[in-house]
């Protein structure tokens, strides 16, 4: 039994199979180790075709074969995009996006053209106002710096995510005082957090125990996590589809 207001993680909502060239489990092996960890949903989050080694663009209009279940895990479909400059662009046009569960963004080595931090920051903002995008990945990563507080402030403004990236911790060097900074931002301008395990293994799906601290630490509430409850992640659903309905698609 956890205590009440213990932080706990409903759906992992950032999750990478074989699709995307250099993760290694399928999404049934995902779903197993899900619900074995107790997960109540999980979202299939591929890198888009920009990624080296990714899928094809058909991959993700194809993803509605997909069952809405498997091992009583709901399976929710999504994409990890590449942002590919200064101006938001991302590697699926919008037609493909409306047909999607969760649309992240991300920057990435090889998928980005342009540097230095207010390029970078510029490339968030813009894809931040891109009413098909719910949300950025790992922004605590060093690689690419960023404006913090332009950057909450914008996902505060559109009412998107920020995820807490448990990956990050082991996999990118030096994010965890990034990190740090993103949830006490979020902590101070009231915004939503996910945090997510980026597993790139089955084994590794609803890990979030770094990430779980970064955001205990800096105060943050279970009503600003949106991936606490699956009645939260069904009005994050729910949202995006009012958010995609409004923009005229």
């Amino acid at each position: 039994m956890k205590p009440e207001g213990e932080l706990v993680l409903a759906a992992d909502l950032h999750v990478h199979s074989v699709a995307s060239g250099h993760a290694y489990s399928t999404i049934a092996e995902i779903a197993i180790e899900a619900a074995r960890k107790g997960l109540a949903a999980i979202a299939i989050t591929d890198h888009g075709p920009a990624m080296p080694g990714g899928t094809h663009r058909y991959y993700f209009g194809n993803l509605q074969v997909l069952p809405d279940s498997l091992e009583g895990v709901r399976i929710l479909r999504g994409v990890e995009l590449n942002i590919l400059n200064e101006a938001g662009e991302v590697d699926l046009p919008p037609e493909y996006l409306a047909l999607l569960d969760l649309a992240w963004a991300g920057l990435h080595e090889l998928c980005f053209e342009g540097s230095g931090l207010e390029c970078y920051t510029t490339a968030v903002l813009n894809t931040l106002a891109n009413p098909y995008i719910d949300g950025i990945v790992h922004p605590g990563n060093t690689d690419f710096p960023l404006d913090a507080e332009a950057v909450v402030c914008q996902a505060v403004k559109y009412n998107k995510l920020i995820e807490i990236n448990n990956s990050s911790f082991h996999v990118r060097r030096g994010s965890l005082e990034p990190c740090r900074r993103f949830a006490a931002l979020l902590r101070k301008h009231g915004g939503q957090v996910a945090l997510n395990s980026d597993a790139h293994f089955a084994k590794d799906v609803g890990r979030s125990e770094g990430a779980r601290e970064v955001l205990t630490e800096a105060g943050i509430s279970l009503e600003q996590v949106v991936n606490s409850s699956e009645e939260k992640v069904q009005h994050l659903l729910e949202s995006r589809k009012e958010r995609i309905n409004k923009s005229g698609t």
